[in-house]
């Protein structure tokens, strides 16, 4: 499967399906590894933060979560099929993971959030198959105790894949230093799915998200958590998008010169 580097990450240029056949892959072939889902906010964190780029230069799968991105790789000439973000999982995969009796673990959220969307899911998939929930303590990616009891549960439940929705990067990098200790096969950080299965932050309508207005939605609900994230430091994307616009078209510029200097010669 081809990749697409943009803003000086390698995508992988899946679509849902594609996503899918990597996860059963990975599950069938008992591999270890984790898929990140890359949206803008991604993109301006791995600018300033060296474990977030070392998370992603390990990752099993890269996907474009967020229609900045996909229009990006248009403006480009690099277009990515399809916008594949962690809040859309269970709605377009939610009947494979049931038919395929996947185990799956949801890590993150306030408690009682996972149960609920856990209870949620199985209305609409009664097959699926949650092995375990579990609502981490505040701070406990810095609490070794803590830190311990999570995986060991992870290895005792044997999940197949672990969602796990803490927020970005710290679910990305949680998972980046023990996916190797509870080697589940798949791993994939979800930020707020858990609050949108479960009713307790209502999603946004499927026409901001299609003309990418999700953030706004977001940020309308989530004022005082998010407008800094939203407003201040997801801007830079513009500046990121121009920058390299320019760069890419300096490399086709040097491209067709190299070729008509080789034509010069012959």
């Amino acid at each position: 499967m081809s990749q697409v580097n943009l803003f000086d990450v390698n995508f992988n240029n899946y679509d849902f399906a594609d996503l899918l056949d990597y996860i059963d892959d990975s599950i069938q072939n008992r591999k270890h590894s984790y898929i990140l889902t890359c949206n803008v906010d991604h993109l301006i964190k791995l600018r300033k933060d060296s474990e977030f780029r070392n998370v992603y230069s390990k990752a099993g799968a890269i996907v474009a979560d967020g229609m900045p991105i996909i229009w990006a790789s248009r403006l480009l000439g690099s277009p990515l099929k399809q916008k594949v973000s962690g809040s859309d999982l269970f709605h377009r995969l939610g009947s494979d993971f049931e038919k395929r009796k996947y185990r799956l673990f949801f890590l993150g959220s306030a408690s009682g959030v996972p149960e609920m969307a856990s209870r949620n899911l199985k209305r609409q998939f009664p097959g699926i198959n949650v092995v375990g929930c579990y609502s981490p303590s505040y701070g406990f990616e810095k609490n070794p105790e803590e830190n311990e009891y999570i995986v060991r549960m992870l290895i005792e439940t044997r999940p197949d894949i672990v969602f796990v929705g803490v927020g970005a990067p710290k679910q990305e990098k949680w998972i980046y230093r023990n996916y190797l200790e509870y080697q589940a096969p798949v791993s994939i950080g979800v930020g707020a799915t858990f609050d949108f299965l479960s009713g307790s932050v209502k999603r946004a309508p499927d026409f901001m998200q299609k003309t990418g207005f999700e953030w706004f939605w977001r940020l309308a609900q989530e004022p005082r958590r998010l407008w800094k994230r939203y407003l201040i430091d997801d801007s830079q994307f513009v500046a990121l998008l121009m920058k390299e616009y320019f760069k890419q078209g300096k490399r086709r510029r040097e491209g067709a010169e190299m070729l008509n200097s080789a034509d010069d010669h012959e």
